[in-house]
Formats: structure tokens, sequence, C-alpha cells
């Protein structure tokens, strides 16, 4: 799979299918692999492009100051290299932050736009949480990091599952391209530098805006706001999903998403 060198860093992307282009754009410590549930039910209808964002996976990890638009900047000089000209844009969490300025930066490249479990901005809570995600990253190693965050994205149901944690906690840490420290450091700034309060009304593209019901980190009311101000937005709310509803719910997500694409 190839590499692209875009303002100063390598984009390390896939693109798998046919059809029209759809671009997925992964959140926080995540990389192309956080879609794969998906992408089976996604390729049979579309030409899809994943990548890894700025620090994370097999993309470069510059220790300096990331922010969305910057990285949104990134996706479009990939886009403008693979000879894309319009795509409909998914964007999960921090995804869906970059998705945002992308759609406000370059409106002419998308079609439409599915916003996952985003925000247009951080409330204190959510910044100070997100903050000291960054800050603990250099502190402890990446099993017991995993440990204290997955209670954010996943659900009491998928708790319950027996040892289903305990496996995703060892997957990411012996995957090849494991979040490092500096990676995660930037991006947590990334995320609560994004501020799209006063612009998100200039994004004119049809957008779905979705989140689970049992969303802690990016809950309901954070999407509503979104919905609300996004002036072609409808809003879908997850009855039984949580921040990390594409691996929780992904037949019940993956359909919503088809059927919003289906209209254009």
């Amino acid at each position: 799979m190839p590499k692209v060198h875009v303002n100063e860093i390598d984009i390390f992307y896939e693109v798998k299918g046919s059809g029209e282009p759809l671009l997925l754009i992964a959140g926080f410590m995540c990389d192309r692999s956080y879609w794969s549930l998906l992408l089976p039910h996604l390729v049979s209808h579309y030409q899809v492009i994943r990548f890894d964002n700025r620090g994370i996976g097999q993309s470069s990890i510059p220790n300096s100051p990331y922010s969305t638009q910057q990285m949104a900047t990134d996706t479009s000089a990939l886009l403008d290299i693979l000879g894309i000209k319009q795509a409909h844009i998914i964007g999960h969490s921090m995804g869906g932050q970059i998705a945002q300025e992308l759609a406000l930066l370059y409106p002419e490249k998308i079609k439409s736009l599915v916003l996952l479990a985003s925000l247009a901005k951080g409330n204190e809570r959510f910044n100070q949480l997100v903050e000291s995600w960054g800050d603990v990253a250099t502190k402890i190693d990446l099993k017991l990091y995993e440990k204290l965050i997955l209670p954010w994205i996943f659900t009491d149901n998928f708790y319950a599952i027996p040892q289903m944690v305990d496996q995703l906690v060892e997957w990411v840490i012996n995957y090849p391209s494991a979040p490092t420290a500096n990676g995660i450091y930037h991006q947590s700034r990334a995320i609560i530098h994004h501020d799209t309060t006063d612009r998100m009304k200039n994004i004119h593209c049809p957008t779905l805006v979705m989140v689970g019901k049992q969303d802690i980190l990016t809950p309901v009311t954070f999407s509503q706001k979104l919905a609300q101000n996004i002036p072609l937005a409808e809003l879908q709310v997850i009855e039984d999903g949580g921040h990390g509803f594409l691996i929780e719910s992904t037949e019940v997500v993956t359909q919503a998403i088809l059927n919003f694409l289906a209209k254009f």
C-alpha cells in the first residue's frame, strides 16, 4: 500500500472498491484500520479511500503542533494526488472535526458529509479530559493507557462480553503501528483547539450527523448542535451506541450511512 508526500509529511493510504469516491477520516489515536468492520459493506458500493492521519499509523508523526485545519489540508492534498475532484466524506470523532474543516476550506470537493460522534467545540469537561489524555501518554505504558480510555469509548453491554476488552487492549498494544506518545499528545491538542461554532453555518453540503445515545465522551448534545447549525444537516441517534459504535453497532451504523449516501 502506498504513501504520498504532502505538506512535508508522508501520508499512508489505501483505495478499495469502485464507484463514487468515499473518503474515511479516522479519529483520535485511530488509523485506517478503525474502519475495518464497515469496509466490506462500503466497498461493494463505493471507491473507498482510507488513510492514516498525521500522528498515527504508518503516516509521519512529526513532533510539532497539529491542528484540524492542517489535517484537513493534508486530506485535501491526498485527494488531489489521487485525482479525486469530489467525494463523499465520513469522519469519526476527531475525523469529524477534520471533515468540518475540509468542508469549510474546500467546499467544492465535498459531495456529502457524514459526521459520526463528533463536535464543533468541546466543553470544559471534554477539553480537560482530552488534555489529560495527551499529557498522560508520556507517563504510563500503552496497555494501562488503553484501559484508562476504553470506558469512555464503549458501553456497559460491550464490557459485559467476556474477555472482549482484554482482547481489544492486547490487539492495540501488539499492533505493528501502535500509537506513540508524540502522536497522541499532538492529536489531543488539535482536538481541544478545534472550534467551528461560528463557522459551521457555512457548511452547505448535505450532512448526516450521527451519534450513539450512550456516548459519554461526545454526548448527543454535541451532535444536536452540529445538526441545528449546519443548514442541510439531519440528526440520527443510535439507540444502543456509544462513542465506539463503529465497532459495537457496525451493521446499524453502516446501514444508516448507506441509506443517507444513496440519496445523492
